[in-house]
């Protein structure tokens, strides 16, 4: 009979690893079933149904009978949105902190994401400047920029990151060498660093992180509570980290530990 975590409690290691494989075959599949779901997992329907559940209030998919389906376009879009709103006085504090690691004349390589798009509003004395980006809501921003020369890449839009993805992103950015990539990121792993829970979103970022000198970690505290079962980058690959001051202590040592350079906004 399939069992439940071992680990109790809602933000147990096992239980956020199995929400973004939930997540992700729903994204790959469009549809998944709860007794499928249960039987792939070893765990109980009624762990599943909470799982979906959620999944469900964190705007990622929607329940219906039996099972879940992926959103629509228009329900990606407000999922993006609200995120938006989450923790947005951190992420001011973050933006106007990496702003600090511009410089007039630089090429920078800015990644989709709602922390990373409030930089842009700190941009303004350090042009002129190069933007590359697969950032829809970054390209939108900038147009209040004056001297700024904008690169968008091109590529399949994901809504809900905004941005775009996938191979002509990465054919694209293989031509490429920039000095500094602000890296956006869904989830962070202690262990393991940058992670996220879907393939085609770490294989973007990866594909931006070669393209770069030095990375510049963007994340708001909250990102270190969940995780993806996806590795995108180590902590090692990653030069600095911006963050606000409700990072967990524990946190910060293993960074630190890891050679990162954090700093707390």
């Amino acid at each position: 009979m399939p069992s439940d975590d071992p680990i109790t409690g809602d933000r147990s290691p096992l239980m956020l690893d199995r929400r973004s494989r939930i997540a992700e075959l729903v994204r790959q599949r469009g549809s998944v079933r709860v007794n499928e779901l249960a039987e792939f997992f070893g765990v109980t329907p009624v762990t599943i149904r909470n799982d979906l559940a959620a999944l469900e209030r964190e705007g990622v998919l929607i329940r219906d009978h039996g099972g879940a389906v992926a959103l629509p376009t228009t329900s990606a879009l407000i999922a993006f949105e609200q995120r938006t709103g989450l923790r947005l006085e951190a992420k001011a504090r973050i933006g106007a902190a990496a702003a600090q690691f511009v410089n007039p004349g630089d090429t920078i390589l800015l990644d989709a994401g709602t922390t990373v798009v409030e930089m842009v509003k700190h941009l303004r004395q350090r042009t002129p400047l190069t933007v590359v980006t697969n950032a829809l809501n970054v390209v939108i921003e900038l147009r209040h920029l004056n001297d700024v020369q904008v690169w968008m890449l091109g590529g399949a839009v994901n809504y809900a990151t905004f941005g775009t993805l996938g191979p002509l992103v990465e054919q694209n950015l293989a031509h490429l060498v920039v000095e500094k990539l602000f890296l956006a990121a869904e989830s962070v792993d202690s262990s393991y660093g940058v992670t996220d829970s879907t393939s085609e979103i770490a294989q973007t970022k990866r594909a931006l992180a070669r393209a770069a000198r030095r990375i510049i970690l963007l994340a708001d505290s909250s990102k270190w509570q969940r995780r993806g079962f996806i590795k995108v980058l180590p902590f090692e690959s990653i030069e600095t980290v911006i963050t606000d001051t409700d990072l967990p202590e524990i946190d910060l040592r293993r960074m630190e530990e890891a050679g990162v350079r954090v700093m707390l906004v």
